[in-house]
């Protein structure tokens, strides 16, 4: 489990790898909020590249970066998730939100 921050402009983008489930969504939370914390980007990108397994954990994490985000001001955008990654997060709604 890991994640690596870019800056991009306005951007912060974040570069997560490994298994998101309930043993690491903690992990993941607690690195992705203290660097947007520090940064307070307009925009939060989640690149879900390096993912190989994401349970409902996963969902968890993108809806708490989302309200987060909205507290803020600031947009979310999920990119390059594996497609049964991505099907899930469909499923679950997350379409609605409008972040990918």
């Amino acid at each position: 489990m890991s994640v690596v921050f870019e800056k991009k402009d306005d951007a912060l983008v974040a570069l997560l790898s490994g298994e998101i489930d309930h043993h690491t969504a903690t992990e993941f939370r607690e690195s992705i909020d203290c660097e947007f914390e520090m940064l307070r980007p307009a925009l939060l990108v989640l690149d879900f590249g390096g993912i190989g397994f994401m349970d409902s954990s996963g969902i968890g994490l993108i809806m708490g970066r989302y309200r987060k985000a909205a507290e803020c001001g600031c947009r979310i955008r999920v990119v390059n998730a594996p497609p049964m990654i991505e099907r899930m997060m469909k499923l679950a709604g997350l379409g609605r939100l409008d972040v990918f």
